[in-house]
């Protein structure tokens, strides 16, 4: 309804008109799975999970975000994980019932995870 609306006037006066976006939808789809994944030496399965459960709500959030949130907290303990590490291990943790996800998690944009209320 805002192009009919608009469209006129942007004919009409066409330096009105917004730029057309030219990029592409974001998708990022993560293909490594736990199995592949190294942690750093100092750092055990456990604690990994006890970070990523700490910045965690019971409120759903897109598995991008909460990728990002992980990565900040890894980088102010000094820790050396990737991105992918982190959400190869929200899924083994979506699937071991201990938190909640809908949508394959493997699609950071297409998917949201929370707490177990």
């Amino acid at each position: 309804m805002e192009d009919e609306l608009l469209q006129p006037i942007y004919d009409q006066y066409p330096d009105l008109e917004p730029p057309k976006s030219k990029r592409e939808p974001v998708e990022y789809i993560c293909e490594l799975t736990w199995e592949e994944v190294q942690l750093p030496p100092s750092v055990t399965e456990e604690r990994f999970d006890e970070i990523i459960l700490s910045v965690m709500k019971p409120t759903w959030r897109k598995t991008a975000m909460m990728v990002t949130y992980v990565l900040d907290r890894c980088k102010e303990l000094g820790l050396p994980i990737e991105g992918e590490a982190i959400a190869a291990r929200l899924k083994v943790l979506s699937e071991a019932d201990r938190i909640e996800g809908i949508g394959d998690l493997r699609d950071w944009f297409g998917s949201e995870v929370r707490l177990k209320d």
